[in-house]
């Protein structure tokens, strides 16, 4: 796999594209889709995410928090596949996509939406970088919930439809909890040599039992609110089409509940995210049918 590709971390994906899909399809009855917005902000959402994994990349590489114990998939900078510099600069790249994306849509739009860039510039240099990164302070939750559940899907509606309605909110908050979950396994995975680093993530403040219970507690509050939120706000039973994804809950969810450790919680990784891009699919569908 080329080694940008593979250090964009594939996996994590759809925590940026989920929102989107949910947020442009709710209100659209009344709008309809402007694809030329849609466009711009999923490169906006892919662009920040990879921008993000990048930092995570470079930071933790220079840091030695990554080292060759590290039970995931290898990390460019700390394998010396990529400098340092290299990697930095690509942060750098993916954050100037980003905002020229962001400019367009600011300026068909509203200007009121670069402090929104602006925040999430800052907010994704802060996970890993700067004097006491976030993430360490076990608060990398807290960002993702907000930036990549509540900020993505509501942002993305009112790109749309200059208005949030009910089911903006909701699909924010259920794909929010799944963009989290995608976080804590991949943190629960690391906690052995985060630990040892020095990295206090919520995981190893939570320890790995607590840690498991958060997991699958996201999983089954995000399912639960999609599937009971969503009809409500729409008031159409359409949004119930997001239970066809339940079945894509097993795997991940067995796994993390079955105490699977290191490289074994991977494919509870992949699992998740794939779950996250599927009911936010789902969810889309029943918004545009409802």
């Amino acid at each position: 796999m080329n080694v940008w590709v593979e250090a964009a971390r594939p996996r994590t994906l759809p925590a940026s594209l989920a929102p989107v899909l949910v947020g442009t399809a709710a209100g659209v009855e009344s709008h309809g889709i402007n694809w030329g917005r849609f466009a711009l902000v999923v490169v906006v959402a892919l662009a920040i995410q990879i921008a993000v994994n990048y930092a995570n990349d470079y930071f933790d590489g220079v840091r030695g928090v990554d080292t060759v114990q590290r039970a995931g998939p290898r990390r460019a900078v700390a394998s010396g596949l990529v400098s340092p510099p290299k990697m930095l600069g690509a942060v750098f790249v993916a954050i100037a996509v980003a905002a020229v994306a962001g400019l367009v849509l600011a300026a068909t739009v509203s200007w009121w939406l670069l402090l929104i860039g602006l925040g999430s510039f800052i907010a994704l240099l802060g996970y890993s970088g700067g004097p006491r990164p976030y993430a360490s302070e076990g608060l990398g939750e807290v960002f993702v919930f907000l930036f990549f559940g509540i900020v993505a899907t509501a942002g993305s509606s009112y790109v749309q439809h200059r208005q949030v309605p009910a089911t903006a909110w909701v699909g924010a908050v259920a794909t929010g909890l799944l963009a989290v979950a995608i976080l804590v396994v991949n943190n629960l995975r690391d906690v052995p040599t985060d630990a040892v680093a020095g990295k206090r993530t919520l995981a190893v403040r939570m320890g790995e039992t607590r840690t498991r219970q958060l997991f699958v507690g996201l999983i089954a509050a995000a399912l639960l609110l999609a599937a009971v939120g969503e009809p409500l706000a729409a008031q159409s039973a359409w949004p119930l089409l997001v239970l066809l994804a339940v079945p894509l809950a097993r795997e991940p969810v067995a796994v993390v509940a079955k105490g699977g450790v290191g490289r074994a919680l991977i494919p509870a990784l992949g699992g998740t995210g794939r779950l996250e891009l599927v009911v936010a699919v789902l969810l889309a569908i029943g918004l545009l049918l409802a």
